[in-house]
């Protein structure tokens, strides 16, 4: 692959444009594609058969395409931070995928204790990207880019929106963990809703089409988040029409509304092709295409997962290696080769850095900068960068993994699980990726000496980001522990004998919760067999997708007669998005009750999932 000088890049791009003497720009244009839960395998460049991309393969034609690029978090909010910002999650602190939440949390904390029925108590999460960090769009802007923000933020509602860090167009704006719908009526307080059944992401290409064209004659920082492929799983019928045939028993990516959201996801990649391709902007642009974090394999969907990450481990929202490698393609005419692929590893944290060698911009005074330049890898060369890191405190999705921090270094992986030994200290696990892409043998034992190094360069990250880790819960109680997937909440106490769930109310907020669930959204209903030594009114919650939080858009009354008598009750409920959570209030004073058994069943009757104890 050919060496590289911003000087001749930026001479053969102004050379391309001769032709074209009213652009007045003599820095490349950036336009930086983020999908949304975008697993490795799930486009054809990497490997996907079931999934039909040809724009991702017309990219990766054009372009340089990464084995081993990963994204600082297994979950998007601390991703799109590091982007914007070059900085690990831990030294944001921003960990979970949060900024949702109305809560307004800058300066997170571990707090010094937690409920019982917790062995440690987690790190909070910021829940807002910090005005007085200088973004990479506010760094661009300053340079005279035009600057566009089109798609998910997820970084915090205004004033902390898009257009308070750095970006002139923004489209939708809000902070949304996923699209209310992708078929129209969208549900986006800040749109106008267009035609009944338009496609969230065709609106989208749409928007960004416009402003490549009004820009055309200037530089512009184009930052199209997709809200593709996040749930809700939804896609055209004729896209997902299509998908169907392509279904095999023996490939584990088969499911066809995905396929759907995948042919929304690519056309409208397309669309940007085609678009710079018209105004022959394409030499003078650098175009990146990547995900925020892996592929989600702990929904259901048409009874299957949304896709596969295999052969990587586990996906979204673990630190095993399909929730954090993630596609990436980039093209930077005069520099990257057309078609090559690079093994180096890179994270999400590179990318501000990146760009500022690139257009030849001095980094912002005060700013920190974590991540380093690719502009060597990207015209062929090696990285001198001895390790990557993510950082993720908490408990996986789905309890994939305990709270844990990861450190890749050459060939190898270590994985420290915080406290997660039985007498309170930290465990780790090790991975060759060269030989084991899998992480099914772990060499922790055998290699002590390897752990030994790897651990000290997580050590020195979380003391360098100051990041947050968990620590022992001293009100710890094992007898609030969780049962057969029934977590304790408030006054509570759980065990089980004879056959029985026996709940200890202790106070007045007792309950008890399981989020063991994979079910699309439909009409349901939970029954249970049931007596009440206790008081007071007695509630049921669900969560879904789109509304985790347990609160009262989603809550019912339960008839639940205090007479210490059994008594069967059937609580039906709608779950407008995928079905994630349960939870049940029995009472709201101190007393005893007990559990024979309860069914989550769908309308007809259909058990879904049961507990018998």
């Amino acid at each position: 692959m050919r060496g590289f000088s911003r000087r001749a890049f930026l001479g053969g791009s102004l050379a391309a444009l001769a032709a074209r003497p009213t652009r007045a720009a003599t820095r490349p244009n950036v336009v930086f594609v983020l999908c949304d839960d975008l697993g490795w395998r799930d486009t054809e460049p990497y490997g996907s058969r079931f999934f039909q991309t040809p724009a991702v393969q017309r990219l990766a034609a054009r372009g340089l395409r990464f084995t081993n690029a990963y994204s600082a978090s297994p979950f998007c909010s601390p991703t799109r931070a590091s982007i914007l910002t070059g900085q690990w999650p831990a030294r944001l602190r921003i960990t979970v995928p949060g900024c949702h939440l109305q809560e307004e949390l800058l300066d997170p904390v571990t707090p010094a204790s937690g409920p019982p029925g917790q062995r440690l108590v987690q790190p909070q999460s910021a829940t807002r990207l910090k005005l007085e960090q200088t973004t990479l769009a506010e760094t661009l802007r300053t340079a005279g880019y035009r600057t566009a923000h089109l798609g998910k933020w997820h970084l915090g509602w205004p004033p902390y929106g898009p257009s308070a860090q750095g970006f002139e167009l923004v489209s939708p704006g809000g902070s949304y963990p996923g699209p209310p719908s992708y078929l129209a009526p969208h549900r986006i307080k800040e749109w106008q809703d267009g035609p009944p059944g338009e496609h969230i992401e065709d609106r989208m290409g749409r928007t960004a089409v416009d402003f490549i064209r009004a820009h055309r004659a200037e530089p512009f920082f184009l930052n199209y988040w997709m809200w593709s492929v996040h749930a809700p799983y939804q896609a055209k019928a004729a896209d997902i029409a299509q998908s169907r045939p392509r279904v095999r028993p023996d490939d584990p990516q088969n499911c066809p509304t995905m396929g759907g959201m995948m042919t929304a996801l690519d056309q409208n990649l397309g669309r940007l092709l085609d678009t710079l391709d018209e105004l022959r902007l394409w030499d003078n642009t650098i175009f990146v295409f990547t995900s925020d974090n892996g592929g989600n394999m702990y929904d259901t969907v048409e009874g299957t997962t949304p896709t596969s990450n295999a052969p990587l481990r586990n996906g979204k929202g673990t630190i095993y290696e399909g929730g954090i490698r993630v596609p990436l393609i980039v093209a930077a005419p005069q520099l990257t080769r057309a078609g090559a692929s690079s093994d180096e590893v890179v994270c999400s944290v590179d990318w501000y850095p990146t760009f500022l060698d690139l257009l030849g911009l001095p980094r912002p005074t005060g700013q920190q900068l974590d991540g380093v330049s690719l502009q060597g890898v990207l015209a062929g060369g090696k990285l001198p960068r001895e390790a990557i890191f993510v950082h993720f405190p908490h408990t996986g999705a789905k309890g994939a993994n305990p709270p844990a921090t990861a450190v890749r270094s050459g060939d190898w992986k270590l994985i420290r699980y915080h406290l997660d030994n039985p007498d309170g200290s930290d465990r780790c696990e090790l991975y060759n990726l060269r030989d084991d892409l899998g992480e099914t043998r772990d060499l922790a034992a055998a290699q002590p000496e390897r752990v030994r190094h790897l651990n000290a360069l997580v050590t020195a990250h979380l003391a360098a980001t100051a990041g947050l880790v968990p620590r022992l819960n001293p009100n710890y109680d094992p007898a609030r522990q969780p049962v057969d997937g029934w977590q304790p909440s408030g006054d509570t106490r759980l065990t089980k004998a004879a056959g029985l769930l026996e709940i200890e109310s202790t106070g007045a907020d007792p309950g008890i919760w399981t989020s063991n669930l994979k079910a699309p959204a439909g009409e349901y209903r939970l029954r249970l067999r049931i007596r009440s030594a206790s008081a007071g009114p007695a509630h049921f919650y669900w969560g879904t997708a789109q509304v985790p939080q347990f609160n009262r858009e989603v809550r019912l009354d339960v008839p639940l007669q205090h007479d210490n008598q059994w008594q069967e009750l059937s609580i039906p409920f709608r779950a407008a998005a995928a079905l994630q959570s349960i939870r049940l209030d029995p009472s709201s004073a101190p007393g005893k009750l007990t559990v024979d058994w309860l069914r989550l069943e769908r309308a007809d009757g259909a058990l879904l999932q049961g507990w018998e104890f």
